[in-house]
């Protein structure tokens, strides 16, 4: 690999930064200050795109900026930017997200008149060159310091409302990510104590496959913990569904890209660069991470099938999700890391249009429970198409992006003997048809005033025969509702609290009681058909709806001639010096 000094790694980090100030200062003026969030994000993206040809001819680009600690004689530590092939599926995908989600939150912000626009495209920027620290940071040290800042210029997005549920939200997200980043730092300074080095390396430190094995392990352990509370692995995930209370743009790009994606290629950048997998299997380090993300692949999975709400079903889900990345990691063999890596494009294209459709249809009927979406299909037919895509993925369906990077994780896992790890990749697959369908079926094949209460798994046994034997679900304590004289429904039930809480429901009665949309069988009349030319929503929300759900298609049915696989390929190449076909 050749070191081509440049000033590109640098910009690409601070274009984004630099924009803050122009926004700021056209606060009052949002046409010119969302064209600033515009011009940022694609100079951002072009730049990313500039150094693709470089790193797939395998050479590196590296800014500079210094060396700190120095320590005797040694040579300290460099504070650097590079931009290797594992940095450039972060940041390029990264990059490459924040420009649809620019158009997106145009049309979402305005959509729902949101107050402090200007200070949530500012965060937005700053967020965004925090995370291409990350991306290019090249050693443990300099990952640490943007891995924090990420976590302070987030904080206002994951607060917007100021309401007390997004204050206490905001907390506990601080809390979390701030108590992990002190874990990192515990592991960087160990990795530096035994090494002398926390420079990232290809295959991993040489100096930690001779360090004390007990030590190496703690070392390993702290930044597995550390990076893995933004990746939320369980039990460090509870932060991740209450962040939902996010403005619906910052959960798509945020909360499933930036943020979670910093967790996972923290924990990518320990696994391949830092200990090396020969030496993390030697350390039998292995297993038990596999072990965890199992646990929470699978348990996420079950805890999904329970959400009413579609930002926490699509909030576990995630959580779930980024534990194949980390399981595909775990398991050490190159066909698995690859599909582990490549799930991280992969869950991004698909997570994020999802998140793009529930914002649509909240911005557009003020509707956030699958209970009362059904026959909504017919108001939005391309915003639940796309839905129906992505979701197919999620479950690993062929032709979408999501069964080419489990196809990988199977035979990986299969190759390796790990066969209880394969069968947790089907059941979770299992899973997540169980509590994607439901979303799809309603919207499209149920009427309103017809649908079966949801979510799935409190439906009594036995489906409408079990409500003629048990009373319905709805009448249960759980939802506070009274069963109906004739057993065939609820009389008086409150709506779901979802995301927001009583008070948001609270906010949106009158608008419910008008136009039919928030409380379940308010609509009963039915949905307005709008039909399947964009009549349904704004084209700053749909176009970016459309864009990331080909995306998701592309990736799918062309894997070989999109640039992320050949990027992933030359990321395990580098690491293990077996080439995956």
């Amino acid at each position: 690999m050749t070191e081509i000094l440049s000033l590109r790694p640098l910009a690409a980090v601070l274009v984004s930064a630099v924009a803050i100030g122009p926004i700021l200062a056209t606060g009052r003026r949002p046409n010119l200050r969302e064209s600033w969030t515009g011009v940022a994000a694609l100079a951002k993206f072009a730049v990313v795109a500039s150094m693709v040809p470089g790193v797939l001819a395998g050479d590196s680009y590296v800014t500079d900026l210094g060396t700190f600690l120095p320590a005797g004689g040694e040579t300290g530590i460099r504070f650097a930017l590079e931009v290797d092939s594992l940095g450039l599926l972060f940041g390029l995908l990264a990059s490459g997200l924040w420009v649809v989600t620019s158009c997106y939150s145009v049309g979402y912000m305005r959509g729902l008149d949101e107050g402090s626009q200007t200070r949530y495209f500012a965060a937005f920027a700053g967020s965004l060159s925090a995370a291409m620290g990350v991306a290019f940071a090249s050693n443990l040290v300099v990952l640490f310091v943007f891995y924090e800042l990420l976590t302070v210029a987030t904080y206002p997005l994951v607060a917007h409302d100021e309401t007390d549920e997004a204050r206490a939200a905001g907390r506990k997200y601080l809390a979390y990510t701030f108590g992990g980043g002190v874990a990192v730092l515990g592991g960087t300074a160990l990795v530096y104590w035994l090494t002398g080095s926390v420079a990232f390396t290809p295959g991993g430190i040489a100096g930690l496959s001779a360090a004390d094995p007990a030590l190496a392990r703690l070392a390993f352990a702290l930044l597995i913990a550390g990076f893995g509370v933004k990746a939320a692995l369980m039990p460090l995930h509870s932060w991740l569904p209450d962040a939902m209370v996010a403005p619906t743009p910052v959960s798509a790009l945020l909360h499933a890209v930036a943020v979670v994606k910093s967790g996972v290629f923290g924990i990518a950048r320990v696994v391949l660069d830092t200990f090396g997998p020969e030496t993390v299997a030697d350390l039998g380090a292995g297993l038990p991470l596999a072990a965890v993300a199992a646990f929470t692949l699978l348990t996420a999975s079950v805890i999904a099938l329970r959400q009413d709400n579609l930002k926490r079903r699509l909030a576990f889900s995630t959580v779930s999700q980024l534990s194949y990345i980390v399981l595909g990691l775990a398991v050490l063999d190159p066909t698995a890391l690859v599909g582990g890596l490549l799930h991280i494009p992969a869950h991004a294209f698909m997570k994020i249009t999802l998140f793009f459709c529930a914002g649509a249809i909240h911005v557009e009927t003020h509707t956030d429970d699958v209970s009362e979406m059904a026959g909504i299909g017919r108001r939005m037919p391309l915003t639940m198409a796309a839905f129906a895509v992505a979701a197919a993925g999620m479950a690993g369906i062929p032709l979408v992006a999501g069964f080419v990077s489990k196809y990988f994780l199977l035979i990986g896992s299969v190759s390796t003997g790990g066969t209880v790890f394969a069968l947790a990749l089907l059941v979770s697959g299992v899973l997540n048809i169980a509590y994607f369908w439901p979303v799809v079926y309603t919207a499209f094949f149920e009427s309103p005033g017809e649908d079966d209460p949801k979510p799935i798994v409190e439906a009594p046994l036995g489906g409408r025969w079990g409500e003629v034997l048990s009373g319905p679900v709805g009448g249960s304590e759980a939802t506070g509702g009274t069963p109906a004289a004739d057993g065939s429904g609820v009389v008086d039930a409150e709506p779901s609290d979802g995301v927001g809480g009583p008070d948001e429901h609270d906010a949106h009665e009158d608008h419910d009681v008008h136009e039919g949309h928030g409380a379940r069988g308010a609509h009963a009349d039915g949905w307005e058909r709008r039909g399947w030319t964009g009549g349904e929503s704004t084209w700053f929300m749909l176009g970016p709806i459309l864009v990331v759900a080909a995306g998701s298609i592309v990736l799918g049915v062309v894997p070989d001639g999109f640039v992320f696989l050949r990027v992933v390929r030359l990321v395990v190449a580098g690491v293990t010096g077996v080439s995956v076909p």
